[in-house]
């Protein structure tokens, strides 16, 4: 596209790249171009398709050191090479395994969350181009968490979260979920840590701390990632198991011991696990998510080990990602919902093929409350309530909400209830087999649910409202409601509470994390203070050790001024990282002016222990005026 970079400048605008399209049913595989507002890189004319990485391990500098060589396609002639980085230091860029350098320019940034392309001059026939570079310290895609940020005390820990554009903050790339290439990687450390990346990975400490992967099938680059720490290895089966550090580590693997189990069911519903291995780790408390689904090694946090099992859909929904998005992946983050819709479908079906129907319809029902209450917040008309989400002019995350998992969710379920579940079940099995190691955007997709499920029967295209679905926003009238029997007997116990009966007399026996979650939800906010000190004295809510349940605990009695919790929520805050649950409540206190100076000092004790994706988001919200 651009021939001439030094000394000429030029600004840049969305860059075209590629994904799959699927105009007829005979090439549903042809390649279209889309853009991508979110990477600078020329992938009209120049593609990685393989890297290879040698880094060096710096926790006392907070840094990765080292060097990224990229195999690369010039498939158009192009005289350069742009690359995605934000905040990297560029030492020296070289061409073809030669000591020949290359001219380089780091250019403005467009917008600070974009970070700054990097130009690399081409001659004709390089194919590979190293670039010798280390990471900032605040690099937005790492964590480097001292010994006392972790279980064990000892020894620091490393930790990567690429999505959505983090990983030009650690590796200069073609940062867009369309580009996919191979990677290798030799990673030194210290001999007392392990070392663990998406890829093939050691189950023993190294002597030397050197470190070797191999990731055989093609990732975008939010796929990248990068862990060391004190860990131990258990494995569930000869292709599964888990890392924890060793303080965790029984209690993960006692937690995650039906994930063969999840896998067999996976695979009978839409196709074989691609993947080779998949392993679990699980990170300190200050991941600020629940999961990450890196191929082959899942990142989750610490949160979800309650010792019932209680909350392991959450690695039925990042192991499905192997099919939904790692697998088939959104061209575009204003595709997310190709990634994270399919994904939470997927998950409940695994769920309900593991533990019942009964309890597949409490998950669903759970997620359609999340679904309603956030359409409540923003608006029906809000265009952010659209599946086909538009992000360009902000950053991505910025635009991810529970609409891209429950709306998407409910518009699949949708499907499976109009065509009926054999005949939506071999859709999903299509697509995935027809698009693996593709990417996919909103439009292309909505042409082959036409193409597959429509066709021959244009009438129903219309009954069931297509594209007010994917393009509008709300919810159709033909969204489905789920109604959970389980629910219905909470229902009556809240009922019988709300109306006086004390907390000692409910039956909540075999009540489960999901149960409590329905209880305690609707209850009103403006319950009387004994009624809550009823509930706490009887069930010890406010110490629960189940965050979920902690969590939810905590938003009714913030409102209701119940301050025999504050100093639990205080510990809460300080010890746990995962940002849905951090800035919802940081935000629930900033409500209360009774409440925002407790806030505010809880949170500049627990900032620097804090991902820079979650502290990202509570300094926005501090920042406001209350």
């Amino acid at each position: 596209m651009w021939k001439r970079i030094f000394p000429v400048l030029f600004s840049f605008g969305a860059v075209v790249i590629c994904s799959v399209s699927c105009t007829s049913s005979k090439n549903f595989t042809e390649i279209h171009p889309v853009q991508d507002a979110h990477s600078y890189a020329n992938t009209d004319s120049v593609v990685i398709r393989h890297l290879t990485l040698k880094l060096t391990v710096n926790f006392e500098n907070r840094q990765l050191d080292g060097t990224a060589t990229l195999h690369i396609e010039n498939f158009n002639q192009a005289r350069t090479l742009i690359l995605d980085t934000k905040d990297l230091t560029i030492k020296k860029v070289t061409a073809n395994g030669h000591t020949a350098k290359r001219s380089f320019k780091l250019m403005p940034a467009r917008k600070v969350y974009l970070g700054q392309p990097l130009v690399i001059h081409l001659n004709p026939g390089d194919s590979l181009i190293t670039i010798t570079y280390h990471t900032a310290p605040e690099a937005g895609a790492l964590q480097w968490l001292t010994p006392r940020q972790t279980a064990g005390k000892k020894h620091p820990f490393l930790f990567s979260q690429s999505q959505a554009i983090l990983a030009r903050t650690w590796v200069p790339c073609q940062d867009t979920p369309s580009i996919r290439f191979t990677y290798q990687a030799e990673i030194q450390t210290s001999p007392d840590l392990l070392a663990l990346m998406s890829a093939s990975n050691p189950t023993e400490k190294s002597p030397d701390g050197l470190y070797h992967f191999t990731m055989e099938q093609p990732i975008p680059s939010y796929l990248l990632a990068l862990a060391v720490g004190d860990l131990e290895y258990r494995p569930f089966d000869a292709r599964s198991g888990v890392y924890a550090e060793p303080e965790m580590i029984e209690k993960a693997a006692y937690e995650f011991t039906d994930t063969p189990r999840m896998m067999a069911a996976a695979e009978k519903l839409y196709g074989p696990y691609r993947w080779g291995r998949y392993d679990i780790l699980v990170l300190p408390p200050s991941f600020p998510f629940g999961g990450m689904e890196n191929p082959r090694l899942t990142f989750a946090t610490p949160t979800v080990i309650t010792g019932d099992r209680s909350l392991v859909s959450l690695i039925a929904h990042e192991l499905a990602h192997s099919w939904s998005g790692n697998l088939v992946t959104n061209a575009t983050w204003n595709d997310v919902w190709l990634n994270e819709g399919f994904t939470t479908y997927f998950e409940l079906r695994i769920m309900e093929a593991l533990y019942g129907r009964e309890y597949a319809e409490m998950l669903e029902q759970i997620g359609y409350q999340d679904l309603k209450r956030v359409m409540g917040e923003l608006g029906p008309d809000n265009p952010d309530t659209r599946l086909a989400i538009d992000v360009d002019d902000r950053n991505p995350d910025d635009g991810l909400s529970t609409i891209a998992y429950e709306k998407g969710r409910s518009f699949l379920k949708m499907l499976e209830l109009a065509f009926g579940r054999p005949a939506f079940d071999d859709f999903l099995k299509k697509y995935f087999n027809t698009f693996a190691f593709h990417s996919m955007d909103t439009d292309h997709f909505t042409e082959y649910v036409r193409e597959e499920l429509v066709r021959h029967r244009r009438r129903v295209e219309s009954r069931i409202h297509l594209r007010e679905w994917i393009y509008e926003p709300g919810l159709p009238e033909n969204c489905p409601v789920p109604d959970s029997p389980e629910f219905r007997k909470v229902d009556a116990q809240r009922a019988a509470f709300i109306h006086g009966r004390p907390a000692g007399e409910l039956n909540v026996k075999g009540w489960t994390t999901h149960h409590w979650l329905h209880f305690l939800r609707a209850l009103p906010k403006n319950l009387p203070r004994e009624r809550l000190i009823d509930l706490d004295n009887t069930f010890t809510l406010s110490a629960s050790p189940n965050s979920e349940i902690a969590f939810a605990w905590y938003q009714l009695v913030i409102p209701g001024h119940y301050k025999p919790a504050l100093q639990h929520i205080r510990t809460f805050l300080l010890h746990v990282g995962r940002a849905k649950f951090v800035v919802p409540l940081y935000a629930s206190l900033m409500k209360e002016k009774a409440y925002r100076a407790f806030a505010r000092k809880v949170y500049e004790e627990a900032r620097p222990g804090y991902h820079p994706v979650t502290y990202a988001a509570v300094d926005k919200l501090m920042s406001e005026k209350h």
